[in-house]
């Protein structure tokens, strides 16, 4: 585990208001080294108008936040772009934004948006929040620390508002869902399951018909799963020893590709290199072994076997070899640090490596990087 880095994840609930038609609900989220954001906006009224402006304040949310924008100020452009558009044709919605550092320090600010709801394995209660001004508009700001066990939810008006009109004069309201939330958390539920339980509950409420797109969000914070992957030498043999020092001292599982590689970590370690005697299977190359490195493997073909066969279920696999060993722990990660050597290898230019279609080790690791990356990975590459 990585003693300083807490992983926050992202469980959501949706219903649309009519049944196949878009959501006016759009959520996203994003993660850096350093932190997650996630963004709730939720368009005015329903279906693809709704949806459409949703996104668009998302999208421009997110795209001024990658250009370096602080969250307030990236918030205060959306919200004066939906001030102007109030009341007029042109596409509104409302938004909740939510960034947890690695730390588990939280800012959560609201524009027209219910307040977002603190949760434990014990309790939930509404956070308070305090109306600031942002370039003349005013928004609600919460601050916050989530430790590893807690979480922040966030929820639309749609439910909020259940039950409105139906017997509830003010619907279900956001304390009522926070009440909720403390009552099934008291029974027994699990934090991850608490979006499915307030979503089920808000459509009870509704009763025959939803009056909204409905949307709950929880992010909650655990200890983060680290995997280190260090493979290739450096282009820089001098760099050597400050590269394997790094890497060793980094917190998480480590991993050693290639056997220069390997060569290189054992003579920094003074340790031998011990390699699989009768592997179980003849497909995948033999692992090596070095005391105090997690997991040691050949490097190309290994890597490209371990492409080859990422999207398959970990279940399934009959046979353990370090391609299945390297796969299984690159699954199991929240982050995967990659430290990547650029010398080249004179033996990926064998013509038998391309008749086998073994792609090198530079151009397998963006294949890689892109596959874990899609299947929600933070991945961090220091090429070397």
């Amino acid at each position: 585990m990585d003693k300083g880095y807490i992983h926050v994840e992202i469980d959501k609930s949706q219903v649309p208001k009519h049944t196949g038609a878009p959501s006016g609900d759009v959520v996203a989220y994003e993660r850096t080294v350093s932190l997650t954001t996630i963004i709730v906006a939720d368009g005015m009224g329903h279906g693809i108008k709704a949806n459409i402006a949703a996104q668009l304040c998302v999208a421009r949310m997110l795209e001024l936040l990658r250009r370096g924008n602080s969250l307030r100020k990236a918030f205060a452009a959306v919200v004066n772009t939906m001030e102007v558009s109030k009341g007029t044709d042109l596409p509104y919605a409302v938004l909740t934004a939510v960034r947890i550092l690695n730390d588990g320090v939280a800012t959560v600010l609201t524009y027209e948006m219910p307040a977002p709801i603190f949760v434990t394995a014990r309790y939930a209660h509404v956070l308070t929040q305090r109306t600031i001004t942002l370039d003349g508009s005013l928004v609600g700001e919460t601050n916050c620390h989530v430790a590893p066990g807690e979480g922040i939810i966030v929820v639309s008006d749609g439910i909020t508002q259940a039950g409105l009109g139906m017997g509830m004069a003010n619907g279900w309201t956001i304390e009522g869902v926070s009440q909720f939330i403390s009552d099934v958390i008291h029974d027994g539920a699990k934090l991850k399951s608490l979006p499915g339980a307030v979503l089920s509950r808000a459509c009870q409420i509704w009763k025959d018909g939803l009056g909204d797109d409905c949307s709950v969000v929880l992010a909650s914070c655990r200890v983060g799963k680290t995997v280190n992957v260090l493979t290739g030498p450096s282009a820089d043999q001098r760099r050597d020893k400050e590269i394997v020092k790094r890497f060793l001292m980094q917190d998480g599982t480590k991993v050693v590709s290639g056997g220069t590689t390997a060569r290189i970590v054992a003579d920094y370690l003074e340790r031998p290199i011990g390699i699989e005697d009768n592997p179980d299977v003849m497909l995948a190359p033999a692992r090596y072994f070095i005391d105090g490195i997690d997991l040691v493997t050949e490097g190309a073909v290994t890597l490209n076997q371990v492409y080859n066969i990422f999207d398959e279920d970990p279940e399934t696999f009959d046979e353990v070899s370090g391609v299945t060993d390297l796969v299984k722990l690159l699954k199991s990660a929240d982050q995967v640090k990659l430290t990547v050597g650029n010398a080249l290898n004179p033996a990926n230019r064998d013509i038998s490596f391309r008749q086998r279609g073994i792609l090198t080790r530079q151009a397998i690791i963006p294949l890689i990087i892109e596959k874990l990356e899609s299947s929600g990975k933070l991945v961090v590459v220091e090429n070397c």
